[in-house]
């Protein structure tokens, strides 16, 4: 294996890991203060909604951008954007009325949401560039370094889930945000002094037209991501956290689990490798894994769904437990649909085809997001457990008809 494209790897991933561990923190700051601040359940979603629709076009642009200037920039402008979002944040007075306080929120966490997809399409295109120089590539190399990066990058949100909270009740709202806002500039220093300034440069797309014109099969995982992500959110934004809380748990209670879950998901990301057989093509068996768990995964919310409508006893254990085999099921999954962007992406390009697809991520987060302050707020916990296992279905739905080889991935293009 190349000693290089270890070290880059090794770099990317660690600058991940310094923006993941805040952009973790910010979630909690902004849900547990706002909701102590007695912000409903809309309302919080409200608040998360221009950050994960600011994605959809950060990914589309950030694509191209890092495809014709570079990895290395686009993590420096993800990075000092993230910076800029936060101390923004920081600057809200608790004198302003809801509206103006809201609105400013909203803004900011747009900001941020740029700054998240620019770093997240930015590193994921670098482990394409850095699996294709390896020597072992075709042994599984890409496999486990994307399952690797994405695993360890979601038990680092778990982390921040918990300093989010930790931070909130040492430093308050505004100081915790100075503090995340310092440790990312040690992040920015280090990238601009060890990321190779053209990794990842190339010739990029020159119209809207090529730039959306992808293979059938990246269509199809990219339609499969909308709804695997909207499945999640949708009851794991709002309706989890305030469905705990009013249950009787405490801030803390609440923020150390959903901590331990994103970590506890992450690590089954990383050993998914091990979980999922490996083909020599890199496709004919990952491509029934990812049917195969998407069924597996539709049916934890069936469940879960009539649980709450017969209101069994200790239901709030009940529902703790059926969300930590939803994320077995779901790590696996999205480990999977991580892996197989990058195996369908040219190498060329990887950075574009890359950035759409994390693009219709953010569209499922957005959706999601949204329903999931809707649906509590019209039905309780029930509501969104039965919109995440419709979801599912179609999920299950668009990867049957996944390509199992690169000929007939390629072989028909459509427009996305």
């Amino acid at each position: 294996m190349s000693s290089t494209a270890t070290r880059n790897y090794a770099i990317v991933t660690a600058a991940y890991w310094g923006f993941t561990l805040t952009d973790g923190a910010l979630r909690m700051l902004v849900l547990m203060h706002f909701y102590r601040l007695g912000y409903s359940s809309f309302a919080l979603a409200l608040l998360f909604l221009l950050y994960e629709a600011a994605g959809v076009a950060a990914n589309l642009v950030g694509g191209w951008l890092a495809t014709r200037y570079g990895i290395a920039r686009m993590l420096a402008v993800g990075l000092s954007t993230q910076i800029i979002g936060f101390l923004l944040l920081s600057l809200l007075d608790p004198a302003w009325t809801a509206a103006v306080s809201v609105a400013w929120v909203v803004i900011a966490q747009g900001i941020c949401g740029v700054a998240k997809d620019l770093t997240k399409t930015a590193s994921k295109s670098a482990i394409k560039i850095t699996a294709d120089q390896a020597k072992d590539q075709g042994s599984g190399q890409l496999f486990k370094w994307v399952a690797w990066f994405t695993g360890s990058k979601n038990a680092m949100k778990g982390v921040g889930f918990f300093l989010g909270g930790l931070l909130l009740d040492s430093l308050g709202f505004s100081g915790a945000l100075w503090a995340m806002a310092a440790l990312l500039a040690l992040v920015l220093v280090g990238v601009l002094s060890y990321v190779p300034r053209l990794m990842g440069k190339n010739k990029a797309s020159k119209s809207a037209k090529e730039l959306f014109a992808k293979s059938r099969a990246i269509n199809l995982l990219a339609a499969a991501r909308v709804v695997l992500f909207g499945a999640r959110d949708v009851w794991f934004v709002v309706g989890v956290p305030v469905f705990l809380y009013a249950s009787g748990w405490t801030f803390t209670m609440v923020g150390g689990f959903l901590a331990l879950w994103t970590i506890g998901y992450g690590l089954v990301q990383a050993l998914a490798p091990q979980i999922v057989k490996r083909s020599v093509d890199g496709l004919s068996h990952e491509v029934p894994a990812a049917r195969t768990w998407s069924a597996i995964l539709a049916v934890v919310p069936i469940l879960l769904a009539v649980a709450v409508y017969l209101q069994v006893p200790h239901l709030e254990w009940v529902v703790v437990g059926g969300l930590g085999l939803f994320g077995i099921a779901f790590a696996v999954n999205s480990s999977v649909h991580s892996y197989l962007i990058l195996a369908y992406a040219g190498s060329e390009k990887a950075a574009e085809d890359v950035g759409f697809y994390y693009a219709a991520n953010a569209l499922g987060r957005f959706c999601g997001t949204l329903l999931s302050g809707l649906l509590y707020l019209w039905g309780g916990l029930l509501y969104p457990l039965i919109g995440s296992a419709l979801m599912l279905i179609i999920c299950w739905l668009v990867t049957l008809a996944l390509p199992t080889s690169r000929a007939q991935g390629t072989s028909t293009e459509t427009r996305a």
